[in-house]
């Protein structure tokens, strides 16, 4: 069985304009685009540098790099260094709701709106047209989520719903409980 020869485009090389979705003007450039096999080591180092996010194994960022990359988003700056990443899913039992797993800025893009630029970009592709309502999970604690959200939701002009989903018995004891949070139905004219 032979495979068909694909073109490899190193992550320095989809940084630049040609290959990104949006540019962040500003004294450093930042590009926007999907995620390629060449960034989970990249991920996997951002996440590691914005606590207090879980950090997953390289593995499992390459895994999102690929078989998820529809579904994500990193922001790089022109030599290809990974400075924002957001990473999620569309739910199978509710077609019309994103669900953000995490959203990490590092310094570098911070103060430009990266994270809610991340999460906009992902939901105006294309085939995400039917998407009207988007779903995380935040700690109690973590105000800068809590304010990306609701930020989101006042952008959007749409309703802001949480509760607890899950217990910190449930996470072993060892991590504080995760609210599930909603914002939604939300107009996509509005992103």
């Amino acid at each position: 069985m032979s495979t068909p020869n694909q073109t490899f485009t190193s992550s320095s090389e989809m940084a630049h304009q040609v290959m990104a979705e949006s540019m962040v003007e500003g004294d450093i450039p930042l590009f926007i685009r999907p995620p390629s096999t060449d960034d989970g080591w990249g991920i996997y180092e951002l996440i590691k540098s914005c606590p207090p996010l879980d950090v997953n194994s390289t593995y499992a960022y390459l895994l999102l790099a690929t078989q998820f990359r529809d579904r994500c988003a990193v922001a790089t700056t022109s030599d290809g260094e990974i400075v924002g990443f957001v990473s999620g899913y569309v739910k199978t039992n509710a077609p019309d709701t994103y669900f953000l797993w995490q959203v990490a800025v590092g310094e570098k893009a911070r103060g430009k709106g990266m994270a809610r630029r991340l999460v906009e970009a992902v939901l105006k592709r294309e085939h995400q047209a039917d998407v009207r309502h988007l779903e995380t999970t935040i700690t109690p604690d973590n105000e800068a989520s809590w304010g990306l959200f609701r930020r989101l939701a006042t952008r959007w002009q749409a309703p802001l719903n949480s509760r607890e989903y899950f217990s910190e018995e449930q996470l072993g004891g060892e991590h504080d409980p995760e609210n599930l949070v909603r914002i939604g139905p939300f107009d996509p004219q509005n992103i």
